[in-house]
């Protein structure tokens, strides 16, 4: 996400890096290709105007720092309006009611509201504690009950079945009223899409809304759209009482408009950001993190809660005794460790929260892809137990066989082999540091003010 965005605004760096102070004359130069950046990444054009204008004054007004030099300056006063343009703090879930706290959902079909409730329910029942009811609402696309029901269950959430006999409207008390009987903490409804906005429809969302008088009224878009998705929210709000938006698919957008412009034009913080398929991802939306990571300065402290969250906390501390002991870092653990990288969402889910990304070449990030993970552990699933416990007996005959039996060249094998010992060195000094995160902390304690 904000890929292109990314790329344009650091090229604006680039041009005033030579410059001794920041001028009209240059300033309006560098912010007509931030404009043009905006525009290219489908942001509303008034969100546009205002910003510009907006940096535009910090730019050449009193509060400019001399100390700093004008690429330095532009690049906090971008960053700081990016922030305000997306909202100062990180809004929430309203969960302080009696329960069952109500989420109804809402938007457009095709944006993956259904996928989200169980990514919500999930997310919900992970980081906040809470016991969780979904429901479907939908009678009109076929097997979106089913759908639900299958996605409840595979992330164990209490799933209430409807039918496609029933009115909406009757399906939402019912569910209501078993999540009390059963005393769930949250209820969240899934409703049925739309195509567009149709009035039929909005008025049946607005009966369920009534009847359920739901904490929080949640619009789910899918963040490709661009423009067009403020344009449904402001649609959606004029109808229901939205309290906040979750963005679908913005690993699949490279523009960001969506999420640059929805705060500013509706008024509706975004909650949440879909990241992937899989129903681990679900990222809170920070705005300070997000302007940090457009601006290529990494996202640090969502990647160090990442790997904190998502990786094998007994894994992790039984290779941390094995290498304090003095045994090798072997294939085994290799594999492990790559397995434990998918879940944060592979090599791809990483590098945008790494510092200095968004500057790197577009040939050389296309590189770097998830499917060299699955090449590795092809690998590594091709030899046998002894050669995975001792790589150091792999010759020319094993390489030969383990190339064929993976699928791959021989330099392959000899690259991973290559891997895994700088790896076997990394290993070491990390279990002397005390582990990824206390690397990833002082990394970060490493970058300049304003990357952090």
């Amino acid at each position: 996400m904000f890929d292109n965005l990314s790329g344009r605004l650091s090229q604006v760096v680039q041009q005033l890096r030579g410059q001794a102070r920041i001028t009209e004359e240059n300033i309006e130069s560098s912010l007509r290709e931030v404009r043009m950046a905006l525009l290219e990444a489908d942001v509303a054009l008034p969100v546009v105007r205002e910003f510009i204008e907006h940096v535009k004054e910090s730019a050449l007004g009193q509060d400019v720092n001399l100390s700093l030099t004008p690429g330095q300056v532009v690049i906090k006063i971008v960053h700081d309006e990016l922030i305000k343009l997306m909202g100062q703090e990180k809004a929430t879930l309203n969960l302080n009611q009696q329960p069952p706290v109500v989420i109804l959902m809402a938007g457009l079909q095709g944006a993956g509201k259904t996928t989200t409730v169980a990514k919500l329910g999930r997310w919900l029942q992970e980081n906040g504690k809470k016991s969780i009811m979904t429901v479907s609402c939908d009678i009109y696309r076929p097997a979106a009950i089913k759908q639900l029901e299958v996605l409840s269950e595979e992330n164990k959430l209490t799933f209430y079945p409807s039918d496609a006999t029933q009115k909406p409207v009757q399906i939402a008390e019912q569910a209501l009223a078993e999540a009390k009987r059963k005393f769930m903490d949250v209820l969240i409804v899934d409703t049925a899409g739309r195509l567009h906005i149709d009035e039929d429809m909005m008025q049946e969302i607005s009966q369920v809304h009534d009847c359920l008088n739901p904490a929080n009224t949640v619009f789910v878009v899918d963040s490709m759209m661009g423009q067009d998705a403020v344009n449904a929210a402001r649609a959606f709000d004029s109808t229901l009482p939205l309290t906040g938006v979750i963005l679908t698919k913005t690993d699949g957008d490279a523009r960001g408009g969506a999420a640059l412009s929805i705060r500013h034009v509706t008024g509706k913080p975004i909650l949440f950001m879909g990241t992937g398929e899989r129903s681990t991802e679900l990222s809170e939306f920070y705005p300070d993190r997000v302007a940090s990571r457009i601006l290529g300065m990494g996202d640090m402290l969502s990647l160090i809660e990442e790997v904190q969250q998502k990786t094998d906390k007994e894994k992790s501390i039984k290779l941390e005794k094995k290498l304090k002991k003095g045994k090798g870092f072997d294939m085994e653990d290799l594999r492990d460790q790559l397995l434990q990288m998918k879940n944060m969402g592979g090599i791809s889910g990483l590098m945008d929260k790494l510092p200095g990304m968004g500057a790197m070449p577009a040939g050389v990030s296309d590189q770097v892809n998830n499917k060299q993970i699955e090449r590795m552990e092809a690998i590594i699933n091709s030899m046998t137990p002894k050669e995975r416990k001792s790589p150091d007996i792999v010759n020319g005959s094993r390489k030969k066989r383990i190339a064929s039996g993976s699928g791959n060249q021989i330099q392959d094998v000899n690259r991973l082999l290559k891997q895994h010992k700088m790896m076997q060195k990394m290993m070491k000094k990390m279990s002397k540091k005390g582990g990824m995160a206390s690397m990833m902390r002082g990394l970060s304690g490493n970058l300049p003010p304003g990357f952090r």
